[in-house]
């Protein structure tokens, strides 16, 4: 190796490296003996290995951000269809409640308004039942925090004390979660 070509090799290479670099043994004809060139040859590989390792790791890091960025996406496509999901199915609701209307001001039949009322209800309960929305229990039941909100305490007497006694909103689940606490009055 020529002098040159040392200088521009300790130019690439840090301070503490040439500091730490031991002295290349030199014969008469200015060539470098084996013994050099295998930590030569060596730190060459070791910064391949080095370039290649930090390329795979900047790909990942690029894979694994498109990755987060397209579930985030699928998340959002999947509430905005569910949403849509659940109104579209609401629609037909909405219709017989207009025509419930319509036919409450041309006729003075009022049982024949009633039924139309309570067939539209059961309907309606159909829908919330094919959603896994269920209403509390409360009739009779014991009060219990994770589902009933106490609006009032009453005396009961002694056989229904910590007892549900009226409710005076229902309350519902989605699934096991409550979603509306059922308000009820609590014997004492």
């Amino acid at each position: 190796m020529s002098k040159k070509e040392i200088e521009i090799e300790n130019e690439e290479m840090s301070a503490e490296e040439v500091l730490n670099e031991e002295p290349a043994v030199r014969n008469d004809e200015n060539e470098e003996t084996p013994e050099t060139e295998g930590p030569v040859d060596e730190t060459e590989a070791l910064k391949e290995r080095i370039a290649e390792l930090e390329d795979k790791n900047l790909r990942m890091m690029a894979e694994f951000d498109n990755y987060r960025r397209r579930t985030n996406k699928e998340k959002l496509d999947l509430m905005a269809t569910a949403g849509e999901r659940i109104f579209k199915e609401m629609l037909p609701l909405v219709d017989d409640f207009e025509r419930a209307s319509e036919a409450m001001a041309k006729t003075d039949d009022i049982e024949s308004v009633r039924e139309g009322i309570r067939l539209i209800q059961q309907k309606f309960i159909a829908f919330l039942d094919k959603q896994d929305v269920h209403a509390i229990e409360t009739e009779g039941a014991d009060f219990n925090t994770d589902e009933h909100e106490a609006v009032t305490t009453f005396a009961a007497g002694e056989e229904n004390k910590g007892k549900v006694i009226d409710c005076t909103q229902k309350g519902y689940k989605l699934g096991d979660k409550v979603i509306r606490f059922a308000k009820v009055v609590v014997g004492e």
